[in-house]
């Protein structure tokens, strides 16, 4: 099974992200603000700084309670990258006053309602792949494109939802399992793969059962795992440790869990990405609903015109699986990693309910051209879909390129 929907053709090598510059993302609005109302949505352009650490900027700016500010959507501190925020009865001239390193206010405009999480259509990236290998790497990125323009981009999370780590889904997993003590070793981490020599030696003595030398080791900084030690050391069960981290924590855990095993579905559906089966749920683009597929050769049309693709699923106690042949591989899925939908239901928060999300994405506008030496690319993706998926077809791994 091939790791990429385009296979047969050879990836350009390179590099990304070696400056903020080199990754320029913009949202593109679900709506344009009607002018009147006490949100006033300020579009902010930043760098270096990640869309919570705006936030925290701006409300100690303002004496805003940050949770009383939106964002339509979550973006990377390492890129150049043109979001919206509304900001509750604030003033024009009081936001152009504030002067934070790396931000400009780009537009402000007022509007009625608080802007939430996905309230957006989707987001516009301008990517320079440094030092392509391949001779004629335009060509080959045009080439790329094109197939994905036709089939659609698979739509992973990738590794970027796995944290510093790269493994939260694992952590996320053990939760699931009440695995707690194994839990509590990959939220400190494996010193076999951690570079900074501090939290090295204290993921050493943790997984020792020195418990004091391993929080005299860990960096100050890493203020939730020295909670939980703490914990540990004054004698609370390993349960009771995990689950007293942030409940914000977990669900990020968790929803890496549920990322994780999407891309091994879409990895096992990669060859038919632009097909439905018989008793597939599928997708409909234009709102989001799906619906059981009972006649294949009559729905393929609407597969081709993009209108809907098959789904796979995010699992949770409340998700309605796939039927037939699509079902057997969901519940093989879950049968590998001994899970049940019901283990999902964890109460305290931390129940996550499962929804169906497509296995490929439309792509929008795709260009590439050469910049001296550079590669330049741009296209659009809908909401809730990464780059990255459009990154690893095109630059691929060193053995792929020719």
């Amino acid at each position: 099974m091939s790791n990429y929907l385009t296979a047969r053709l050879p990836g350009t090598g390179g590099t990304i992200k070696e400056t903020p510059d080199d990754f320029v993302v913009e949202e593109i609005p679900l709506y344009a603000p009607s002018g009147e109302g006490e949100h006033l949505y300020v579009v902010v352009e930043k760098r270096g700084l990640t869309t919570f650490d705006l936030l925290h900027r701006f409300s100690k700016a303002l004496g805003i309670r940050e949770r009383e500010m939106g964002y339509a959507g979550l973006k990377d501190a390492r890129a150049t990258t043109r979001q919206t925020l509304s900001i509750p009865g604030a003033r024009p001239e009081q936001v152009r006053a504030i002067e934070i390193e790396g931000v400009k206010i780009l537009a402000t405009a007022y509007h009625r309602n608080k802007l939430r999480p996905g309230h957006l259509a989707g987001n516009r990236f301008t990517i320079r792949i440094r030092q392509p290998q391949a001779a004629e790497p335009c060509e080959k990125a045009l080439d790329i494109l094109h197939v994905l323009s036709q089939l659609g981009v698979p739509n992973r999370f990738g590794e970027q939802r796995y944290g510093a780590l790269g493994n939260s889904h694992q952590v996320g997993r053990a939760l699931l399992r009440h695995q707690y003590d194994q839990a509590a070793r990959l939220v400190i981490g494996d010193p076999r793969t951690i570079t900074n020599e501090r939290w090295r030696a204290a993921a050493a003595a943790f997984a020792e059962g020195d418990l004091e030398g391993a929080m005299a080791a860990l960096p100050g900084r890493f203020r939730d795992e020295r909670k939980m030690i703490a914990a540990l050391i004054s004698g609370k069960s390993p349960k009771e440790a995990v689950l007293g981290l942030p409940r914000k924590l977990l669900r990020l855990y968790l929803s890496a869990c549920q990322s994780e095993l999407f891309d091994r579905m879409v990895a096992m559906r990669l060859d038919t990405i632009d097909t439905v089966w018989n008793g597939d749920l599928a997708y409909k683009h234009d709102n989001g609903a799906c619906f059981v597929v009972e006649s294949p050769e009559a729905e393929q049309e609407r597969v081709e015109r993009f209108e809907i693709s098959p789904s796979g699923p995010m699992f949770g106690y409340k998700l309605t699986m796939a039927r037939g042949q699509a079902g057997l591989l969901e519940q093989a899925l879950l049968d590998k990693e001994k899970l049940k939908l019901e283990d999902f239901r964890l109460g305290g928060g931390l129940s996550m309910e499962g929804e169906r999300r497509p296995l490929r994405v439309p792509l929008g506008g795709a260009t590439a051209r050469l910049e001296e030496a550079d590669l330049v690319l741009s296209f659009s993706l809908p909401k809730g879909s990464y780059a990255t998926s459009v990154l690893r077809e095109i630059i691929k791994d060193p053995d792929s390129v020719a």
